[in-house]
Formats: C-alpha cells, sequence, structure tokens
C-alpha cells in the first residue's frame, strides 16, 4: 500500500494463510478461485473474456493494464470469464483511439472483483514455487473483510481437478459463424465464399479461433458442447473442430470422448485445441494430468518435432496430455520448451491432429496461424480422395 492510502480496500488470501492487502477496483463483493499468473503484455481483454480462464483469478505480471482501454472487438465472448485481476499497479487512463471505454468501468460493469498494488512478482514466484493456489478475493470500500472466514473458504473450494466448467461457458444452441480475422483498414469482414463446412464444438470457444476457421475458407456451424456424434454427422461436415475451454478434461471427456470416438469412425478430419487438444488425445486412448502453476502467456516457445522449426506461441492451460500415455499410431508433434510437456499430437495414418497452444494469437505471436491452413488443406485432400473413388 502507498504512503497516501489509509486502509486497503481489497484483500487476497491464499488457503495456506497468506494475507495480501491492497486496492480495489472493479466490482464489489467476494469470489473464490483458482489463482494463475500470464505473461503476456497484450491483451489483457482477450485474456479476461477466455473462456478457459472459468474458475480462475488472473494475476497480470506486465505492470501497464488498462493503457489501451476496452473495445467491443477485442472481446473473445459476451462478457468476461475470469472470475477476477490481480495488478501491481492501478489500471492507468486509457491512451488509444480504439477505446470508447475505460477498463475500470468495463470490470464494474461486467462483475469483475480486482485488486492493485500488490507485489505481483512475489505472488507470482509463490505460484511458481508452491503450484497454482486457491484463494478468495475481496473487494469492500470500507476495508473490513472477515480474514479467518475468506482463508476458510479458500480451504474450502473444491478446485479445478474433477470439474467441468464446458457446459458453464459453452453456447446455448447451434449458430452460423461467417465473420473473418481482423485486418486494417476494413476491420472485420464476412466469408462470402467458404469450401469447406466445419462443426465446430464449443467447449469455450473463442471468437478469433472461430475467425481464423472463417478466414481458412470455412462455413462454420458452432454446436454446444454436449452435442452428440449423430448431431454433428447430420450437418454432413467436412472436418470437426474441437475447441478450446476451461476445466478438467477428464470431468469433460466423461461426455465429450464418447461423442469423439464416433466422429472419429466417420474418417473427418479433425482438429482440436487446448482443451479440444486433450479432448482428441483422450479419446485416442491418452491421459491428462494436472500441472504445477499451468502455461498462461504470449511468449512460450514450442518446438515442432517434424520440421525442427519454434514456435514463439500463445498458452493458456492448467492441465496437459501425458505423452508417456501417447498409444500406437500416435505421434507427438509438439512440446514446450520451457518444461518438455505435450503441445501437439497427430494420428499416424489419418488427418487428425491437435495443438495445446492456441493458434489464433488473441493475445500473442502469429507464428502458428498455419494450423488453420493445415486444417483447410486435409479438407480439400479428402474432398478430392472421395471424388477419385467415385470415377
Amino acid at each position: 500500500m502507498s504512503a497516501q492510502t489509509s486502509k486497503p480496500t481489497a484483500c487476497l488470501a491464499l488457503a495456506d494463510g497468506t494475507i495480501f492487502y491492497g486496492r480495489g477496483f472493479g466490482a464489489t463483493g467476494e469470489t473464490v478461485a483458482e489463482l494463475c499468473f500470464n505473461t503476456a503484455m497484450t491483451g489483457y481483454q482477450e485474456i479476461m473474456t477466455d473462456p478457459s480462464y472459468a474458475g480462475q483469478i488472473v494475476t497480470f505480471t506486465f505492470p501497464h493494464i488498462g493503457n489501451v482501454g476496452v473495445n467491443a472487438d477485442d472481446d473473445e465472448t459476451a462478457q468476461p470469464v475470469a472470475a477476477g485481476m490481480v495488478v501491481k499497479w492501478d489500471p492507468t487512463v486509457p491512451s488509444n483511439w480504439r477505446a470508447p471505454e475505460d477498463l475500470l468501468t468495463w470490470l464494474q460493469k461486467r462483475g469483475r472483483i480486482c485488486i492493485g498494488g500488490l507485489d505481483t512478482r512475489r505472488l507470482t514466484r509463490a505460484i511458481r514455487q508452491q503450484g497454482a493456489p486457491h484463494v478468495a478475493l475481496a473487494h469492500n470500500p470500507d476495508g473490513k473483510f472477515d480474514i479467518e472466514a475468506m482463508v476458510a473458504k479458500a480451504r474450502a473450494w473444491s478446485g479445478l481437478v474433477g470439474l467441468d466448467l464446458a457446459r458453464d461457458v459453452t453456447c446455448a444452441q447451434s449458430y452460423r459463424w461467417d465473420e473473418m480475422r481482423w485486418a486494417w483498414p476494413e476491420g472485420y469482414t464476412r466469408q462470402n465464399a467458404p469450401v469447406h463446412k466445419v462443426v465446430a464444438i464449443d467447449y469455450g470457444a473463442k471468437r478469433n479461433i472461430l475467425r481464423c476457421l472463417a478466414s481458412a475458407g470455412c462455413d462454420v456451424t458452432v454446436l454446444p458442447a454436449s452435442a452428440t456424434a449423430e448431431d454433428v454427422l447430420a450437418l454432413n461436415p467436412d472436418g470437426v473442430f474441437l475447441s478450446n475451454g476451461p476445466g478438467d478434461p477428464a470431468a469433460t471427456g466423461q461426455y465429450a470422448v464418447p461423442m469423439i470416438r464416433e466422429v472419429l469412425q466417420a474418417d473427418l478430419p479433425v482438429f482440436g485445441i487446448c482443451l479440444g487438444h486433450q479432448m482428441l488425445a483422450l479419446a485416442l486412448g491418452a491421459q491428462t494430468i494436472k500441472m504445477n502453476h499451468g502455461h498462461h502467456g504470449a511468449n512460450h516457445p514450442v518446438k515442432d518435432h517434424e520440421t525442427g522449426k519454434v514456435e514463439i506461441t500463445a498458452m493458456n492451460h492448467g492441465f496437459a496430455v501425458d505423452s508417456q500415455t501417447l498409444p500406437a499410431g500416435v505421434i507427438e508433434t509438439h512440446s514446450s520448451l520451457f518444461d518438455g510437456s505435450n503441445c501437439g499430437i497427430r494420428m499416424q495414418d489419418r488427418p487428425v491432429f491437435s495443438v495445446q497452444h492456441h493458434p489464433e494469437a488473441s493475445p500473442g505471436p502469429q507464428d502458428s496461424f498455419y494450423l488453420f491452413e493445415r486444417f483447410a488443406a486435409s479438407m480439400a485432400a479428402r474432398k478430392t480422395a472421395c471424388s477419385a473413388l467415385t470415377l
């Protein structure tokens, strides 16, 4: 707390009893969640609206949060999904021609509880060393906090293991998507000449992932996470996409894995990202594990084992595919150069592949855009092969 501040207006209580005091902003109230940190230097709005952050409070290691304000174009879903925000400095006044609103107002309107003025380096070190903690975060302008109760709530929270959050963030009903990636000076444009029909399963899909599919020539129909194989195949797709999402993949897999296995029997190209990658791995017979503190940032180096190239990628996941459990016929294609964890797989003899990182780059680098083109190429190749068989 600064010398000018008479008392804290927000409190972060960790399950081990560690207490951080700071300045509250956004909504007032209290929330309980898992605490993670994100190292991205841009894209705080995309991060807060990424459905993969359901059940998590995000500590931003970059101090200049709020400097470009917020705008409707950068939302990855209709409302913020991350439970709260932790920052070093209070969000600054925006300075950007695209910003019709400031971050503080935006967070308050959307009910997100936030705290500023914390030593985020100390907090990040604690997360790295001890694992992602369960925490209670409270914002009270009166500065009154029941610390014992907050610590008890943090300790009592069940955590993300065994928790299916895809049902909470998925769409309520199916819809079509044709908006393509943002480009100067037009902004977002529509895909008017699609060549591939794609069914996207929404486990918490980010809008820019859908835009990347549209930009790759896809006519996208989005289905809820609970969609059955019958629902998918009834649309006669050229390929199936499995989206990102939050929670424990083993829990979501209870209903997603049987659907994916049936779809695989139809011999369609399949592409998965993040939770979709984990769902595909489970469907193929592999297992997933909870990570110590996960990967959250826009500067993660990933090696493509098949080309030898290194890509700088965006990541957001607290679970990972256990590469030691990959069955015969499934190849590990990518791995993290930070810790060696699995970041990609493919079937050896079929156009079925997935990656752990976020190639849509919202926020983050654009090194992995090619994966959407690879998916489109696999659908084109299948069409050519099917046409040849009918001649």
